[in-house]
């Protein structure tokens, strides 16, 4: 698992380095900020400000060492020579869901990307799953508790 890749498109990428380059420069500096004024009450074992400001710090620079190993693991999703017939992870695909007659699109994205709000899933869930690898026009299974039947009906590359 050391060795995984993550699946990230560009602006995934970029948004990782942009809140790491927010914790380093602003919240890293206001954890230190708030070590400092809790020092400066005297006794630390029974300081709460003090138990605060290191909890924080320490959510802080756990969130920094979590994007520094994603960083490092990251696998850009390509746009460059890809097939646009076929679906592959950073696309966005429309799917006619057939028992609801229902159109509605979604971004296939890396797990940590995955914003369902937004119609993006992860390349990981079942439903892209089932469409990775096929056609506009193939009809694939959504294999789930209940499995369901959907029609791919377009297939565009994301911004």
């Amino acid at each position: 698992m050391d060795h995984e890749k993550i699946l990230l498109t560009k602006s995934g990428v970029e948004k990782l380095k942009k809140e790491r380059e927010h914790l380093i420069n602003v919240e890293r500096a206001n954890v230190i900020e708030e070590l400092q004024a809790a020092r400066a009450h005297g006794d630390l074992s029974e300081n709460a400000d003090y138990d605060s400001a290191r909890e924080k710090q320490a959510i802080v620079e756990a969130r920094i060492k979590e994007i520094d190993i994603m960083l490092q693991k990251a696998q850009l999703i390509d746009k460059d020579g890809v097939d646009l017939a076929v679906v592959k992870p950073g696309m966005t695909v429309k799917i006619l869901d057939l028992s609801e007659n229902e159109e509605t699109d979604y971004t296939i994205v890396g797990s940590f990307e995955t914003d369902p709000l937004q119609g993006k899933i992860s390349n990981e869930c079942p439903l892209a799953k089932a469409v990775l690898g096929h056609v506009i026009d193939d009809v694939v299974t959504v294999m789930v508790e209940e499995p369901y039947q959907v029609k791919i009906m377009n297939i565009q590359l994301i911004d």
